[in-house]
């Protein structure tokens, strides 16, 4: 049988042709650290004492084959976990040095500081698209239209959907495409302006064009976001990350720059994943 290529060899040629992430500078203190994070489903033990910080304004990718327990780590990140029956965390989550599992932290609180968009879009479906952006808004208590105009528009111009979509803020915000509908998720998610977005494989529902337009935004809100994003497309970490981490049967194995990690990985389990010997 033919050898696998080695990993160098099979991603510097990628990473020599791919428009890569333009470095901010020195990286600031981690945003959010995670210390021997533990997470449950009832007995199932589906995260095994991670530990890893995500760095201020960066893209950290977690990739990883099909049930690592990827996803589920991300949901540790900002407390979704802990919404299903008989799950729990262990471990500590730090966002800005504070411990988000701490018995004073609010959830609501933290769900706003941490946003996050889910694989499939999820627009609220009764809801015009201005509603949707505004929704978290007023959720928080904000009435002022002016107000809400404002920051419905900026959002969606973060989003890249603006131009799009100005003519008919009042429609119902399911009846557009796959993509606009991520988008949309993403204006939301931008709205209440969150510190860190958590991403969970953000683009595998859409098609090329669609993918490659939440990777280039999601590059541009790297300026004033921390972003993690889970990925199951190598291809797309290895454009758009700044830092990837390699998870396998709920641990993480290794983390580093996104570059390094692809062409010259430390541990042997990282090289058979990226070069396609299992996973």
């Amino acid at each position: 049988m033919m050898e696998a290529p080695a990993a160098g060899s099979l991603w510097s040629r990628f990473f020599e042709s791919v428009d890569r992430v333009v470095p901010l500078g020195d990286a600031e203190v981690d945003r959010i650290q995670a210390i021997d994070v533990h997470a449950y489903f009832g007995r199932t033990h589906a995260v095994r004492g991670v530990s890893i910080g995500f760095a201020t304004n960066r893209i950290t990718a977690i990739i990883g084959p099909s049930g690592c327990g990827k996803s589920t780590f991300l949901r540790t990140l900002n407390r979704m976990h802990e919404l299903v029956p008989g799950a729990r965390v262990e471990g500590r989550l730090l966002l800005d040095g504070e411990d988000i599992y701490a018995s004073d932290a609010d959830p609501v609180v933290i769900r706003r500081r941490i946003g996050m968009v889910f694989q499939r879009p999820n627009p609220f479906p009764t809801m015009s698209i201005y509603d949707n952006v505004a929704a978290g808004l007023r959720l928080n208590g904000v009435r002022d239209r002016r107000v809400l105009d404002e920051v419905v528009e900026q959002s969606l111009r973060h989003a890249a959907l603006w131009d799009e979509v100005k003519d008919v803020l009042g429609r119902p915000g399911a009846g557009l495409s796959g993509g606009q509908q991520q988008r949309l998720c993403i204006a939301r998610a931008l709205a209440v302006k969150p510190e860190v977005l958590l991403m969970d494989e953000p683009a595998s529902a859409l098609d090329p064009a669609s993918t490659l337009k939440i990777e280039e935004l999601a590059k541009t809100l790297r300026g004033n976001l921390t972003i993690v994003l889970v990925t199951h497309n190598m291809q797309q970490a290895a454009r758009v990350s700044d830092t990837t981490a390699f998870m396998l049967n709920g641990e993480l194995v290794e983390s580093g720059p996104t570059s390094e990690l692809f062409t010259r990985p430390k541990d042997r389990r990282t090289e058979d994943y990226i070069t396609g010997r299992f996973g």
